[in-house]
């Protein structure tokens, strides 16, 4: 496959990811990377939309960071809220890609004032480790279809890599759509721990700091190579 169509794939498989794994039930959702300085591939609507399990490469298209499809793409619309996607890309030069998704666990937990917080160490070694640095949350609840409401939202995510928004889902970062999609994996698992422990009455509480710092880094080639194998297995 030549580049283009490579990444395409990607982001495709991407998406599919997200689906079977409960981050982005139903037509919610999308995965960009950027390509160039001022273009992105995005995960765009079709005409025979059936939602992100099924996406295909043909879903993803290449468009400007000012939203203009780059490509005859006859029946397809860009995501409403593409916006959230150009204005990472524009803010954050160390992004690559990013996923929007709206796991109904993350969003469950923040609305229960339960934040992601690195409650567990070698269950989830490259979550702890992310959750401890603190996931942002935007406040506000709305559709971030215009570079005001992006503005807004890339302010709260700061140069962390995950940013929860309030009511709505999450949307994370990452040097590539394996990593971003890794990372949104790793919030939501966090974020599903907490309601479990706060279910059954515990209150959920930080490792201590010598723990987390006895955590070791198993390196790329187990954190982000293996695991992304073991999700595109995993697909039905």
């Amino acid at each position: 496959m030549s580049g283009l169509d490579a990444q395409r794939a990607l982001i495709a498989t991407a998406c599919r990811v997200l689906a079977h794994r409960g981050l982005a039930p139903g037509v919610l959702g999308h995965v960009s990377l950027r390509v160039g300085t001022d273009r992105c591939l995005v995960r765009c609507r079709g005409p025979q939309e059936r939602g992100l399990a099924f996406s295909e490469p043909s879903d993803v298209r290449l468009v400007s960071l000012d939203g203009e499809l780059l490509e005859e793409a006859t029946g397809y619309a860009v995501p409403t809220e593409l916006p959230l996607h150009t204005e990472v890309l524009r803010a954050r030069p160390d992004v690559a890609a990013v996923v929007h998704a709206h796991p109904p666990d993350t969003v469950a937990a923040d609305l229960a004032g339960l934040a992601v917080r690195p409650i567990v160490g070698a269950y989830d070694i490259p979550g702890a480790h992310l959750a401890a640095g603190g996931v942002p949350v935007y406040p506000r609840a709305v559709l971030v279809r215009d570079r005001v409401l992006a503005g807004e939202m890339v302010a709260a995510l700061g140069d962390r890599p995950v940013v929860i928004l309030r009511g709505h889902g999450l949307t994370a970062t990452g040097r590539s759509v394996e990593e971003a999609v890794l990372r949104a994996r790793s919030v939501d698992t966090l974020a599903a721990m907490t309601l479990a422990v706060a279910r059954a009455g515990g209150i959920p509480r930080d490792l201590p700091p010598a723990d987390l710092a006895e955590l070791p880094d198993l390196g790329g080639g187990f954190t982000h190579d293996t695991a992304w194998r073991h999700e595109v297995a995993s697909l039905p």
